[in-house]
């Protein structure tokens, strides 16, 4: 990307797009383009034609192609307003985070993200893990997320360091080549021929801003695969599930609805089940985000990722063994 305005002072700034950035939308590219400026004032800027294309006027959902020559009217850039978003990288919640990353390399980091903390900041969150990484990175200026996990799941969690990786890996997302698996703690005894579940996912945003999803004709198409991998009697059962496609809550909703709510979810669970769980010391939602196979998106070579449970998680299942052996 080359950028001929060097200067602090507000003046007219040209930009020719390199092919790292083709097909990225002219809107996402400003937000990340110019730091520190409100997301209402970039729709302003294009609403207006103050951000041209190649001399023309576009539309915030034109996709950019390589060579093309961006006219960016003069506006104030603060990259202090864009640090002050960011955590600082001392605080111990952020500083923890460097702990956690399982693979990184120039393109790619893989974190195994703890269960608790959300991807993004927003309503009423002051940060997440992209926030927090970009804190503990600030190098990588074009860091983002690849694919995003619940704020109450733990497990692997990608971000992408270039445009370019971050296109790859999202094209392995939509054409299903990229496999992810978690692994899951059920209410009681999942039978064997619920291998897959094909239900339509429907998600509504209740006025609180919660997001909630149900099975529902109207929903999209969403397909989830289980295997057993151990029953505790008929209590409860692990399960290892593999999403096909990626709808909000999928998994949760999915096991909600053969009968088998996941263990400790404030969403989708089973009020008794969940008594009996937190009796046995979890204190979270029991689906973790376990492996990751993708094509890796510089050296084309296949890689698979594992995250072990937390220890927490490991104690319950090795306790609900003894208690079975009994």
């Amino acid at each position: 990307m080359t950028d001929s305005s060097q200067s602090n002072s507000p003046k007219v700034q040209w930009v020719t797009v390199e092919p790292d950035y083709e097909g990225q939308r002219i809107d996402n590219f400003l937000r990340t383009f110019l730091k520190g400026v409100p997301k209402s004032l970039i729709y302003r800027l294009l609403r207006k034609g103050e951000v041209r294309v190649n001399k023309k006027r576009i539309k915030p959902e034109y996709k950019l192609q390589a060579g093309d020559q961006l006219r960016i009217a003069p506006i104030r850039v603060s990259e202090k307003s864009q640090q002050d978003n960011l955590p600082s990288a001392k605080l111990t919640k952020v500083a923890q985070l460097e702990e956690c990353i399982v693979y990184e390399d120039k393109l790619i980091l893989v974190i195994n993200k703890p269960s608790g903390i959300a991807v993004h900041g927003g309503s009423g969150v002051n940060f997440g893990v992209i926030e927090a990484l970009r804190a503990l990175r600030p190098k990588e200026k074009n860091l983002e997320l690849v694919h995003r996990l619940d704020r109450a799941t733990s497990g692997l969690l990608m971000l992408a360091k270039r445009r370019s990786a971050l296109k790859h890996m999202q094209d392995q997302l939509r054409s299903k080549t990229m496999k992810k698996q978690y692994l899951a703690l059920v209410k009681g005894k999942w039978q064997d021929r619920d291998r897959v579940v094909n239900e339509p996912l429907l998600k509504n945003t209740l006025n609180s801003g919660e997001r909630m999803v149900r099975v529902s004709g109207d929903g999209k198409p969403s397909e989830t695969r289980f295997r057993v991998l151990e029953r505790f009697g008929s209590d409860a059962t692990l399960v290892e599930a593999s999403p096909i496609t990626g709808r909000t809550h999928q998994i949760r909703v999915h096991t909600q609805c053969k009968g088998h709510p996941i263990a400790c979810d404030d969403r989708y669970g089973d009020d008794s089940f969940d008594r009996t769980m937190k009796g046995r010391g979890l204190n979270r939602l029991f689906l973790h985000a376990h492996k990751l196979r993708f094509l890796h998106p510089g050296e084309e070579v296949t890689m698979e990722l594992e995250a072990p449970l937390e220890p927490k998680l490991q104690k319950l299942i090795k306790q609900m063994k003894t208690e079975g052996a009994a």
